[in-house]
């Protein structure tokens, strides 16, 4: 596994882990990388400095993330996922005009969730609208 310190066109800085460089690309590429802060997809590796050891005496050997942890990934987005399904009110395309009816006092305060665009994302931030982008993963159970 490889992490790399990334950074958005608005300049948030976050780090992700890949499992290899050629990976990286291809979810880039793909438009599969996003900022944890804005949503935008269009991410760059930031400058970073490698790993060195001190020498021997180093604390225990470099490995790379056991696919046990990456199972444990895996569940940890599952279960966030059932828990906004189980908790929210799907609005599907809608999402950016109803969390404005919601913002403004047109509709019922309550948690939505659903799709909108990088720059609808965008304009509700600038409104003001607090809005966060989920790490969907595709689901396995059909």
């Amino acid at each position: 596994m490889i992490r790399y310190s990334l950074k958005c066109a608005t300049g948030h800085d976050f780090e992700a882990w890949f499992r290899s460089s050629a990976a990286f690309d291809e979810q880039r590429e793909a438009g599969r990388v996003a900022c944890a802060v804005c949503g935008s997809v269009e991410v760059a590796k930031a400058p970073m400095a490698p790993a060195l050891k001190a020498g021997r005496a180093a604390a225990g050997p470099s490995r790379p993330a056991s696919r046990g942890s990456s199972q444990a990934g895996e569940a940890a987005l599952g279960a966030l996922r059932r828990h906004i399904e189980r908790t929210s009110d799907y609005v599907g395309p809608e999402f950016a005009s109803e969390a404005r009816r919601i913002h403004t006092g047109e509709a019922e305060k309550r948690s939505i969730w659903g799709e909108a665009s990088r720059d609808e994302a965008r304009s509700l931030k600038d409104e003001g609208i607090p809005v966060a982008p989920i790490p969907w993963m595709r689901r396995s159970d059909g």
